[in-house]
This record gives structure tokens, C-alpha cells and sequence, in this order.
């Protein structure tokens, strides 16, 4: 039986940062890896000069741009079905736009992803209907650092596996994106350590965003196509800088760029190894 992969992610480049090499390993591997995009990011703070006039205070034609550097990033990775949630429209628009920042003023847009009402879950059913994937990987409850898109795309891929299990199909396992508190805090220590060498600036919140160790249930070393990761962060050049291997967003804080990504299993049962960790999505799955 294929294996087969279903990421919900809500904005253009949180695949990449978040999942990038894990989806180019599992592609790579033979595994039909799907990626559900729920908006096109037009909310995005722009780090290319030359797009600004694309904001959402300008022209307005941000998520149309980052659809085409998706797009590129996808083919970096090797993933070829890239779909977004309830499709697009004739100009290129998606069903459901970005919805800005928290008590961001784009938050109040009818058409804002935070506002989506059932349909979305059901788009979503239609998708995993389609796909049938044994495993689905989404954000936690708190959508990792909080964004509104990132909170409802946990809650409507939860609902709509369960509304898909009544349809007929059953995802054996649902995973949420992790950053790991040690390893964040490694990394700023180890970014720091460099001063004026550094490329990017080190942050300076208390890692709310993180989970500690012992929270994390899988771990997927997809080092061999960490270079496949930094290609699709490039290719989100209104987003992302990188640098050798460390990458910042708008707020030029710095990142390490590693080909090992973490991940809590939030619906299944995990199949550990020895030292407490899973080490891959379909193990206990009889694939």
C-alpha cells in the first residue's frame, strides 16, 4: 500500500520552515506527499524591494505572488500535488485570506481564514476523501506562536478528520508541527556566540512558541535534504533570507536552519524506538 502524506499548513513558506525536509524525504522515499496551503498569504510583511508594491496596503497582490513561490518551493522539495483549501478563483485569489497578525485589523475581513465558517471543513473532508492519507500533519492547538490561521487550520483539520472517519476514511495518526525548547535555546546560544559574525540578530522572548523535550514524540531525520529545505526557503525570497545555515523572516531574528524536524502525535498511538522517540510517521501502521 502507498504511504501517503496529507500537511495543512496555512500560509506559503510555514511548509517549508516547518516541515520542509521531512516532506522532500518522504517525496523522495516514494511516499505520496500532499501539501493543503489554507490561504496564500497576503498579509505577509515584504522583504523584497522590488514586490513591495504588492502589499495589502497597495496593489494587493501578495498571495497571488507567493502562490507562484510556493509553487517553487514545492518543486525544490519534490512534492508535485500542492492544492489550496477551497481552490481559487479566476484573478488568483484563494477562498480564504490570510487573516493578518492577532488584533491585526485584517482579522475582522469576512473572507479571513480566522472567520471561516464549516465550509472550510468540509473542503478540507473533500480533500482527504481524495488523498486518503494515513497521516496528517498540522499545527497544536496554540498554532505554534499563536497566528490565528495557524490556530484555525489546527482546529479545522482535527474536525475534519474526524468528519472523514464518519465518511468512510479513518487517518491513523495526526501529528502537530514542534520546536523544541533545548534545541531553540542551543541555537540562540550558539547565534549569539558568533557577535558581529552573526547574520541575523538573536531573539530575546522567553520561548513561549517552544515545547520542552519530553512533550515531543517523533523525531524525523531528513538531514540528507536539509539543501532541499534551504532551496525552498529561497524560493519564499518575499519571506525569508537565508544564510548559510541559519534563516530569518520580517523581524530578522535568527534561525537555524537543521534537516531534523520535530513533531508531537496528537491522534494515534506512536511507535517508539529505544530511546523514547519515533522515528517514523508510518511506524505501527503495517505499510
Amino acid at each position: 500500500m502507498t504511504r501517503r502524506l496529507l500537511f495543512v499548513h496555512a500560509h506559503p513558506d510555514d511548509e517549508s520552515i516547518n516541515t520542509g525536509a521531512t516532506m522532500a524525504m518522504y517525496a523522495a522515499q516514494g511516499a505520496a506527499v500532499t501539501l493543503v496551503t489554507c490561504t496564500l498569504g497576503d498579509e505577509g510583511e515584504i522583504l523584497v524591494a522590488e514586490q513591495a508594491h504588492r502589499a495589502a496596503n497597495h496593489d494587493d497582490t501578495l498571495g497571488i505572488y507567493r502562490w507562484r513561490e510556493l509553487q517553487a518551493a514545492m518543486t525544490a522539495l519534490g512534492v508535485m500535488d500542492v492544492r489550496v483549501l477551497g481552490g481559487m478563483n479566476e484573478h488568483g485569489r484563494a477562498r480564504w485570506r490570510d487573516s493578518g497578525m492577532v488584533q491585526t485589523p485584517s482579522n475582522a475581513r469576512k473572507d479571513a481564514f480566522v472567520n471561516a465558517d464549516s465550509t472550510a471543513v468540509d473542503a478540507l473532508v473533500d480533500i482527504i476523501m481524495d488523498v486518503q492519507p494515513q497521516v496528517v500533519i498540522t499545527y497544536d492547538s496554540r498554532g505554534g506562536y499563536g497566528h490565528p490561521d495557524h490556530v484555525q487550520a489546527h482546529r479545522i483539520t482535527h474536525a475534519a478528520v474526524s468528519a472523514s472517519a464518519a465518511s468512510g476514511w479513518r487517518v491513523s495518526k495526526v501529528y502537530s508541527c514542534a520546536r523544541v525548547l533545548e534545541v531553540e535555546q542551543a541555537d540562540r546560544d550558539e547565534l549569539a556566540a558568533l557577535g558581529s559574525a552573526a547574520p541575523f540578530r538573536v531573539g530575546d522572548d522567553d520561548f513561549f512558541w517552544a515545547v520542552p523535550n519530553w512533550a515531543v514524540t517523533t523525531e524525523i531525520n531528513a538531514t540528507a535534504w536539509v539543501d532541499c529545505k534551504a532551496a525552498a526557503l529561497r524560493a519564499h525570497a518575499t519571506q525569508v533570507q537565508v544564510q548559510g545555515s541559519w534563516y530569518a523572516l520580517s523581524d530578522g531574528i535568527g534561525a537555524a536552519l537543521r534537516g531534523v524536524e520535530w513533531f508531537t502525535c496528537e491522534v494515534g498511538i506512536p511507535e517508539r524506538g529505544a530511546d523514547g522517540r519515533e522515528t517514523d510517521f508510518f511506524a505501527g501502521l503495517g505499510l
